[in-house]
């Protein structure tokens, strides 16, 4: 029998600790901005940035920095480029007045470490809500995993989901910024390949670990699961789910966070109409996929 008290307090738990990584994101990030917009040129020092897609804390690293040119949002600045591991020397540059001035670079956090970042952070936190699953006895099919649900149908209709959500994201975001708010770009530059090998990568390892995440810990335990073993109302459990996912994007800026909120209604909406996460695994994965090729490519 399932200890549905338990499941609920440990998962309550890991969004809460999900939560406070994204806050220390967010922080890392406008940091990092702040000390770019008050550089105003571009011979100013390269500030260094450190943050995943959604919810990671700085990390250490000896790599060249990745670039930052635009404000900060899963989606930022002029494209980050991937450069060979190992620090630049200092520069010397004239002075208006004609004497001269040294640039010492930072270490920071490259396109690649945050690939990393991404999938080991994620990718445990995953592992650690199916070993919470398991020992609370929580079933699959709670999920929205029962064997019906895995089937070439659900990945059709995840792929036509996804296509259908990504066009309302676009419109959302141009609606948004017809009102003076910034899209969410940064973040998306940052994590953006520059090469093929970086484009297979990103789009057959990054991508899929998030989406696979996101939507188990958002609409598999948060809907699925907690209506499952709670007598709740599915609406109560969609909003609540969403508005977390939309706070878990914080680094996203405002604009991002509101975007990714609307994107989690029609996420959670799809979730209980099919009852299938693969549907929604599906779907995720299109939206991020098509937000980096329709914008990233070039």
């Amino acid at each position: 029998m399932a200890s549905w008290d338990l499941f609920l307090i440990t998962v309550s738990a890991l969004v809460g600790i999900l939560l406070v990584l994204t806050h220390i994101s967010t922080q890392v990030l406008q940091e990092a901005v702040g000390s770019a917009s008050q550089s105003g040129t571009a011979d100013s020092q390269p500030v260094s940035r450190t943050a995943d897609s959604n919810y990671l804390p700085a990390a250490e690293t000896q790599e060249t920095p990745v670039g930052l040119d635009d404000p900060v949002p899963p989606e930022m600045g002029d494209s980050a480029t991937e450069q060979p591991s190992h620090t630049q020397p200092p520069t010397t540059r004239p002075s208006a007045g004609g004497s001269t001035r040294t640039d010492q670079p930072e270490l920071s956090l490259t396109t690649r470490s945050l690939w990393a970042n991404v999938v080991f952070t994620q990718g445990l936190f995953g592992l650690l809500l199916a070993v919470i699953a398991w020992q609370t006895g929580v079933p699959a099919a709670a999920f929205g995993l029962a064997l019906e649900a895995l089937s070439a149908t659900a990945v059709a209709s995840g792929l036509a989901v996804g296509v259908a959500l990504y066009g309302l994201s676009e419109l959302s975001v141009r609606g948004l910024g017809r009102l003076g708010t910034e899209p969410p770009t940064a973040l998306r530059e940052a994590l953006a390949a520059e090469t093929p090998g970086g484009w297979a990568v990103l789009l057959l390892v990054v991508l899929p670990v998030i989406a696979v995440f996101e939507e188990l810990l958002f609409r598999g335990a948060m809907i699925g699961a907690l209506s499952v073993g709670f007598d709740l109302p599915v609406w109560l459990l969609v909003i609540v789910s969403s508005v977390t996912f939309g706070l878990g994007h914080s680094a996203q800026g405002r604009t991002g966070m509101v975007v990714t909120g609307l994107l989690g209604v029609g996420l959670a909406g799809v979730f209980v109409w099919s009852e299938s996460l693969v549907v929604v695994i599906v779907a995720h994965y299109v939206i991020n996929a098509l937000e980096f090729v329709v914008h990233e490519r070039g």
